[in-house]
């Protein structure tokens, strides 16, 4: 199996096609990187930015360069002895737009009898055989149940601007065998006879099926087929198709099945067996019925290639030994470099602020809770209710499940003795979805989680325990189709009601509230960090390490300088307390919240402040909803966002407080980018983060980013430029590229200098502040607490070095024995070492 020494991930969409990557890899090369990195190629919905609603699996996209732009991209990437790695979508398709997705018109048109019927994971005996699809709009829904704006026209069944299929029976057709009308002879030579005229436009003659005709009402026609338009409310609750967490036009695709599994791979498949790819990013693995089946299949398929799966993993929880994977795309790391950086003392400070601001202390274990279990009886109540249907259904009777002998109670309640109510259970669901404590259960591995969501369930529940009591043997077999079904659904449980909510509720420090990531763990220590990375090379020596994704909420360097108010607790107190009386907010925690992501994207433009205070404040969804938004509410955090730009004492305020912080967060910036590009681990470079990278939550993080400037200052630094770091909000991030360039190039050119991980600890006043470990011969030094450091001054502290001369690879300085902090650490907050003239 190749690996990567890193790669650079590139968004490819209509306006950065796959030939634009292909002219991108030189400059790619020149910076170091071993293989770039794309994401979802195949066809997608049109106007798709990001690839991720697939709409046929047999073809590239044609806007983004379709095969010959692959071609294009792997030529170019084996000139330059680069490895080519994909993004691919193996849980859903996208279905916004029926007509673009073939499988999907299919299985509307056919209902169970279509060829890809299978191809979808649809409950049909749920919808009394009709797939329902949640699009019709209040408005249209008429007293006597039928549907405004719904018309039959060209064959299709039309609403507003969606179009959808009609049945085989409801379909005009020429009839088969009718004769052709008779034509005069003409002689040669004779004029033409007069023949009927036909006027422009006029349709041909049909015979149409019995009840059909011109005039047919088109709610008849809709009732007749093998879907059901149905109210967008209904989505919650009476969807008898699987999505991608809650988004209604992503479908869930079923790979277990063999067919489907070949059908929706045959363009994978063929990426490998011609070699234009090396290696696959495997999107949402958490959402497939048996994710270790699947990559199993995987492996087969690609003939043993490198894979990566984007799996979060909570705090303690191992990614399953048996899955073929060489390991996630890397947020459990990032957390774990974040808070390293993070300075412990903030944490009593920042806790006590945001509990004055909130009025109450906050639990995150009840918070995430709460906003699980509102996601479990909200958003995704159809999915819950799907799984217990599944309970009630067939082979999955209570009846046939339960364990003889009989257990002894475990609860305040004995045993029921009879099935429960579907009330009853898709409550217990819901609960025991809200108390899991990781995205979902594997059977095979990790029966301890669904221990302990039972046991929490139970204590939270004593009312259900005899429904608990018969689910659970249930859910302990993998044999059962209700084990796998519940895993799917616990996973998009716990990422709509953590990740897409209740990290918008919290604000004691952004900076931790990242994709993966527990707000409740505050810091690591030096020593833990050591020990997790000793860990990571032994188990995981080839799991992609990443610093920033098209899907985190904040970029590297955003979190960067908001990790530097744990140092500045008391500064950043004052200045939101000065901040909310200016620009008073009605959820003054929601403004620690918003005031931070300004703080840390500045500057920034107007625009996409307003973008993210939009998306943040209706996620959190406690004030305002993307369903029922409330104007006065949303107008004063946009009055905030304004306020920012337009209001001179805000300013001043802002202008006061990054004075403070922007020199500390490009230092830890530096810290976190050096630490991530040589710690055991692939590193990914995310598109343009080799200058200072400060997005926020997607789309902002997608948008295009200028390789032709990055170009041009990789071509001074690699003429022996040598940056300055300068401690203001404008400063370039040239220096940030000379790091990103020369630890990037160690790790592809001298692979043997990265096959270890020692521990180099720093001794005297300031040892604090330094996190230093050995790889085998490159050497990372880099600087943490900077304001502590700034105060404290670095004394006496010495870095003891391996034997021999040690040169910078930052800076061309020397060292040896004893190496001050001072000397090692005076140029950039950060250095990476080598033996001198080593080559």
């Amino acid at each position: 199996m190749r690996v990567p020494a890193s790669t650079y991930r590139l968004q490819v969409n209509a306006r950065f096609t796959l030939y634009d990557a292909a002219a991108a890899l030189p400059y790619l090369h020149d910076l170091g990187v071993d293989w770039v990195y794309l994401s979802p190629l195949l066809k997608a919905e049109p106007g798709s930015d990001h690839g991720y609603d697939v709409v046929d699996h047999t073809v590239i996209d044609p806007d983004r360069g379709g095969a010959q732009g692959l071609v294009a991209v792997s030529a170019e990437a084996r000139r330059l002895g680069m490895g080519v790695l994909v993004d691919i979508v193996p849980n859903h398709m996208g279905v916004a737009t029926p007509r673009e997705n073939d499988w999907w018109w299919d299985l509307l048109t056919h209902g169970r009898s279509a060829a890809h019927a299978d191809a979808f994971d649809v409950d049909w005996d749920a919808g009394d055989g009709r797939i329902r699809i949640p699009v019709v709009g209040d408005e249209d829904l008429l007293p006597d149940g039928r549907i405004a704006n719904l018309s039959v026209t060209e064959g299709e069944l039309r609403y507003h601007d969606h179009r959808y299929p009609l049945s085989p029976d409801d379909l005009p057709v020429v009839e088969e065998g009718a004769p052709a009308p008779d034509l005069p002879v003409v002689e040669e030579g004779a004029p033409a006879p007069d023949l009927p005229v036909v006027e422009e436009g006029a349709p041909a003659p049909v015979s149409k099926p019995p009840g059909h005709d011109g005039d047919a009402d088109p709610d008849e026609i809709h009732a007749r087929q093998h879907y059901e338009l149905v109210s967008w409310r209904r989505a919650d609750t009476e969807l008898n198709y699987r999505r991608f967490f809650a988004v209604n036009t992503l479908a869930a695709v079923r790979v277990e099945d063999r067919r489907v599994l070949e059908d929706s791979h045959v363009e994978i498949r063929r990426w490998f067996d011609e070699g234009l790819v090396d290696g696959l990013r495997v999107d949402h693995p958490d959402g497939l019925r048996d994710p270790a089946a699947y990559l199993e299949d995987l492996r087969t398929l690609t003939n043993g290639a490198y894979v990566l799966v984007e799996k979060i993993l909570e705090a303690g929880e191992d990614l399953p030994v048996s899955w073929a994977t060489a390991g996630t795309t890397g947020y459990d790391v990032l957390g774990a470099i974040d808070r390293v950086l993070t300075d412990p003392a903030g944490q009593g400070p920042l806790t006590a602020l945001e509990t004055r601001l909130r009025g109450a202390p906050l639990s995150w274990a009840e918070l995430t809770h709460d906003t699980k279990r509102a996601v479990a009886d909200g958003i995704l109540g159809s999915e819950v209710r799907r799984v217990a249907r599944e309970v009630l259904g067939g082979s999955e009777s209570f009846e046939t499940a339960r364990p003889s002998p009989p257990r002894e109670p475990t609860g305040a309640l004995a045993p029921s003795t009879t099935d429960p109510s579907e009330d009853s259970l898709v409550d217990a669901i819901a609960e025991l979805a809200a108390c899991f404590p990781v995205y979902r259960p594997y059977l095979t591995e990790g029966r301890a989680y669904l221990g302990q969501a039972f046991s929490e369930a139970r204590r939270r529940r004593p009312d259900l325990v005899p429904t608990f009591d018969e689910l659970e043997p249930l859910l302990r077999e993998p044999a059962r189709a209700v084990a796998p079904r519940f895993g799917q659904t616990s996973g998009a449980v716990m990422a709509k009601g953590v990740e897409d909510c209740a990290f918008y509720r919290t604000s004691r420090l952004t900076s931790l509230t990242e994709v993966g990531g527990d707000p409740g763990e505050w810091s690591v220590t030096v020593e833990e960090f050591h020990a997790a990375m000793g860990r990571r090379l032994r188990e995981r020596p080839y799991a992609m390490t990443t610093t920033s994704t098209h899907d985190t909420k904040r970029g590297e360097d955003v979190r960067a300088r908001i990790a530097v108010l744990a140092e500045l607790p008391g500064l950043w107190a004052d200045s939101l307390d000065t901040l909310l009386s200016l620009a008073p907010l009605p959820e003054p925690s929601f403004g620690n919240l918003l005031w931070q992501a300004v703080l840390g994207a500045w500057p920034a433009s107007r625009e996409r402040l307003h973008g993210y205070a939009e998306k943040s404040m209706r996620e959190a969804g406690d004030r305002t909803t993307w369903t029922a938004p409330d104007a006065a509410y949303e107008g004063a955090v946009h009055a905030a966002v304004d306020a920012a730009f337009d209001n001179a004492a805000v300013a001043a305020v802002l202008d006061e407080v990054l004075a403070h912080v922007a020199g500390p967060g490009w230092s830890n910036s530096l810290s976190a980018k050096l630490v991530a590009l040589t710690m055991p681990g692939v590193p990914d470079v995310y598109q343009g983060s080799e200058l200072w990278e400060q997005s926020l939550v997607d789309p902002d993080n997608r948008r295009p980013v200028d390789l032709g400037v990055r170009r041009e200052v990789l071509s001074r630094v690699l003429a022996g430029e040598r940056p300055v770091l300068t401690p203001h909000t404008d400063d370039p991030g040239h220096a940030k590229l000379l790091v990103t360039q020369a630890a990037l190039t160690l790790r592809r050119n001298q692979p043997h200098r990265f096959t270890a991980y020692s521990p180099v600890r720093a001794e005297g006043d300031a040892a604090d502040h330094v996190l230093a470990f050995d790889r085998g011969g490159a050497l990372t030094v880099a600087t943490r607490l900077p304001v502590g450091l700034a105060a404290r001054g670095w004394g006496d502290t010495t870095l003891p070095l391996p034997d021999g001369r040690w040169a910078d690879l930052l800076t061309g300085r020397e060292y040896a024995g004893r190496a001050t902090g001072h000397d090692v650490l005076a140029d950039y907050p950060v250095a990476l070492l080598i033996r001198a003239g080593d080559a």
